[in-house]
């Protein structure tokens, strides 16, 4: 497969008339600039890379706009929007679970995603006994990735107890629940199921968090899926915090960072509760931070502080997380307000060298490959052909060139520009919309009415 076009973001900047080679199984072959565009082939106009998604519950986007009540105390918190989506979950079949991860999948896709990676941890039935086939869900979220064609790095989660004293899962939690044994033999499993996808798909493993884990059980969990990425929920809620440090003697951070083997293999989610120093030592451990500020944002958890952690050199990832919204640029939106928000300045993450916008799109390719274990994020020979089209005739990019493309589409236009995407070479978005929208949608809707 062959794709032009006149404008392309390649890794070392800008560039004009390129012609991109796709190999059957979805690599980028070569990449040539300066070249002429081949007879019959069309001009694709302006291509990026198209980034990973790097945190998604697929399940809870059925949940969208029904949480946004105050609850009977007269207060409402992470902790009670917890209580609903428990509540929520013990509802849902297998079916509803493949039909609900198909649309979010395709909504990503639509938003410019390139590849998703789903930290799954919805297992087993209502009274917490396993399905016949224990890596049942897990199946359900292979299918449903091999109907929207998405990338998929697929996180199933070890969720042991309810906290950190370590007692039993309470009832909207015993879907989650697994042993270190039986969690294994989940996980193979899940990588059974994953046989049926195209070859850029991936398996890592995912402790929940501090709180849900028999801390013995941390120093096993990166060999278990030896070559994977490791992701963990680390310090988002201030509750959480407290409850970690009395009962370990360190807040989340500090314990992560002294008894984790922490590198560039891990991704913690989050991170909206540390301070300037754990910040910065975090960062230097070259772990990824997986970032999903309009959850974060919906959910009150507080603010990343993207401007230490940058500075720091810190690697970053986007997520999308509960999926209430799916959108690339309102991501990085979000993050970027949330810092002038709360500095009182403007253009919080540009430098001397990159806009805002540049600057984030760039790191969120780099980090989200990194977090995926995907070998994309650049329109580069080997990487997977994970690519975004923009409509470079769009009124708002008019006159628009290099850097103010991307400041346009993360702040002024967002994602309306995306019309086309490739994920691993299949061109699954044309013309803005999903090549499968009338299926998936269907199966949703049916699973909503139920």
């Amino acid at each position: 497969m062959q794709l032009f076009a006149r404008t392309a973001l390649l890794p070392e900047g800008w560039a004009s008339d390129v012609l991109i080679d796709v190999d059957t199984y979805g690599r980028i072959d070569t990449v040539a600039k300066g070249a002429a565009c081949p007879v019959g082939l069309s001009d694709l106009g302006l291509l990026l890379p198209a980034p990973v998604n790097a945190h998604s519950h697929a399940f809870q986007r059925a949940m969208a706009g029904l949480t946004e009540h105050r609850g009977p105390s007269g207060a409402d918190s992470f902790w009670t929007w917890r209580q609903l989506m428990y509540r929520f979950l013990d509802r849902l079949t297998p079916t509803d679970v493949e039909a609900i991860t198909a649309f979010v999948q395709m909504e990503m896709l639509e938003a410019g995603y390139g590849a998703s990676v789903e930290f799954h941890y919805l297992h087993h039935q209502p009274d917490g006994s396993p399905y016949a086939a224990l890596a049942e869900m897990s199946e359900r979220v292979v299918a449903a990735a091999e109907q929207s064609g998405i990338g998929l790095t697929l996180l199933p989660v070890l969720y042991t107890h309810g906290g950190c004293d370590g007692r039993a899962l309470g009832a909207g939690q015993r879907r989650f629940g697994n042993t270190m044994a039986r969690y294994v033999k989940l996980l193979e499993g899940a990588q059974s199921a994953l046989v049926a996808l195209p070859p850029d798909s991936a398996l890592g493993v995912a402790p929940h968090s501090l709180r849900a884990v028999v801390r013995e059980d941390f120093a096993d969990l990166p060999g278990v899926v030896p070559d994977g990425p490791v992701h963990m929920h680390l310090a988002e809620q201030s509750a959480e915090v407290a409850e970690v440090l009395q009962h370990w003697g360190a807040r989340p951070v500090e314990w992560a960072l002294d008894a984790l083997p922490l590198d560039a293999r891990w991704c913690l989610v989050h991170c909206t509760q540390m301070t300037t120093a754990e910040t910065k030592k975090l960062a230097a451990t070259g772990a990824v931070a997986g970032l999903c500020p309009i959850t974060e944002a919906n959910l009150g958890d507080g603010i990343f502080d993207g401007v230490t952690w940058m500075s720091a050199g810190g690697a970053i990832a986007i997520g999308s997380d509960s999926n209430i919204r799916v959108s690339l640029s309102e991501e990085l939106r979000t993050l970027e307000y949330s810092q002038r928000l709360r500095d009182h300045t403007r253009a919080a993450l540009a430098t001397a060298h990159a806009s805002t916008g540049r600057r984030l799109f760039d790191a969120m390719c780099r980090g989200g490959a990194q977090s995926a274990g995907r070998h994309t994020g650049q329109i580069a020979p080997g990487r997977w052909a994970d690519l975004l089209r923009l409509n470079a005739d769009h009124i708002d990019l008019y006159g628009r060139t290099g850097d103010q493309i991307l400041d346009t589409f993360v702040f002024g236009a967002g994602d309306i520009l995306v019309t086309d995407v490739w994920s691993a070479g299949r061109h699954l978005v044309r013309d803005g919309a999903h090549c499968h929208r009338q299926d998936i949608a269907a199966n949703y809707r049916a699973a909503l009415h139920r």
